[in-house]
């Protein structure tokens, strides 16, 4: 078995490390406390120039075609910068994903290059509705095709970079008389659609630099061709694309992990107290071992699903495992980081404290760690029925 990455995969790392460090690392900071957007939006059209916009999208429209491992190292590099800049490139290389996925040649055509370039800033993912979270096939909002024209009514709610993006991936339900779940379809619908509003801003515990909002859809009308795939089979394409996405997630919470265990570890070298460096204690010592081991477990994980993704083999399971246990071991590894820190880890003077507010929402969003494991126990028992 070979675990090495390739000089494409190390080239790629090396590009976002080196990008995250010069560029995302230095305005984290003040992102998070309402610096000015500006930058935040500049950076993203600066990853896109570099071609993270598109990592597991073919150069035809665009993307970088660097493949699934490539995705999930570069992630983790910027998440280990900026969470908030991290979480907008996942979304983004999934609506791009699902546009490549099942989208006519017109609509790969007119849309991915535009995210991908940074024409558009960002692209939404709308699936998630107040009734609708862990149980998407419950969503309420409808598509009712007139004449040439699909009318949507309904709302989406925590959809990422709403404000800034382009053009949003929208699941309605197409097929009332059906059972929950199988008359659902998948359309695109551009940000600045008349019906279209998007809602302020959510007030969160962290991640602030990135937008979350609702969408709220009343009588709006989107043409007809606006339709993704086969009509009422959308639903089947959001539990696949959701799949990928935990890779994404897990990879953003491994490198806000590793981030706070390498600010708290460098910490411990420097840190007196008895007379001597708190790395000298057994205590310490203890935390630093389990959490980088959790972290390096949680980056195997994370490659073999990645890789079997990239193969085009089945890897929804793994995807889950490591989604798991990647946001798990990170939310650890960051109230270790402020264990080992002590009152200093608890104040805005050092990141520790936005790495554990950052860390906190990746084991909730693309399904919970609960949904995970249902997920992972399913589908262990049926190896087994």
């Amino acid at each position: 078995m070979y675990l090495d990455l390739t000089e494409e995969q190390k080239m790629i790392q090396d590009t976002a490390r080196d990008f995250a460090t010069a560029e995302l690392e230095p305005v984290a900071a003040d992102l998070d406390q309402g610096g000015d957007r500006q930058v935040f939006y500049d950076n993203l059209r600066k990853l896109a120039e570099l071609g993270f916009m598109g990592l597991n999208i073919k150069e035809e429209y665009g993307g970088s075609e660097a493949g699934v491992v490539a995705f999930s190292v570069a992630l983790i590099e910027i998440a280990r910068a900026c969470a908030s800049t991290a979480v907008t490139v996942s979304v983004n290389n999934m609506v791009c994903e699902v546009i490549q996925a099942i989208g006519s040649e017109e609509q790969k055509q007119k849309y991915i290059p535009k995210i991908g370039s940074g024409e558009y800033l960002a692209g939404g993912f709308g699936l998630t509705e107040t009734g609708a979270g862990s149980d998407p096939a419950g969503m309420k909002t409808t598509a009712v095709l007139d004449g040439d024209e699909w009318v949507l009514n309904g709302s989406k709610i925590f959809i990422t970079s709403a404000p800034y993006a382009g053009v949003f991936v929208v699941w309605a339900v197409t097929d009332t008389a059906v059972r929950k779940g199988k008359g659902i379809s998948c359309f695109l619908v551009e940000n600045g659609t008349p019906g279209l509003t998007v809602g302020k801003d959510e007030e969160k515990m962290g991640q602030h630099a990135s937008s979350t909002n609702e969408l709220i859809f009343d009588n709006c009308r989107i043409p007809k061709d606006a339709l993704m795939g086969k009509l009422n089979d959308g639903f089947r394409i959001a539990v696949g694309e959701l799949a990928g996405g935990r890779i994404g997630v897990g990879s953003i919470g491994l490198g806000i992990g590793l981030a706070a265990m390498d600010f708290a570890t460098k910490y411990s070298l420097e840190r007196t107290q008895f007379g001597q460096k708190i790395s000298n204690f057994q205590a310490i010592q203890w935390k630093i071992a389990d959490a980088y081991t959790e972290l390096q477990a949680a980056q195997l994980l994370l490659m073999n699903a990645a890789f079997k993704k990239e193969q085009g083999r089945s890897f929804g399971k793994e995807a889950s495992m490591a989604k798991l246990y990647a946001t798990e071991a990170a939310n650890r590894s960051c109230y270790e980081s402020m264990q080992i820190m002590g009152g200093y880890g608890y104040t805005r003077d050092f990141p520790v404290e936005r790495y554990c507010r950052d860390a906190r929402i990746t084991s909730i969003y693309e399904g919970t760690s609960e949904i995970q494991r249902l997920i992972i126990a399913r589908d262990t028992l049926k190896q087994f029925a």
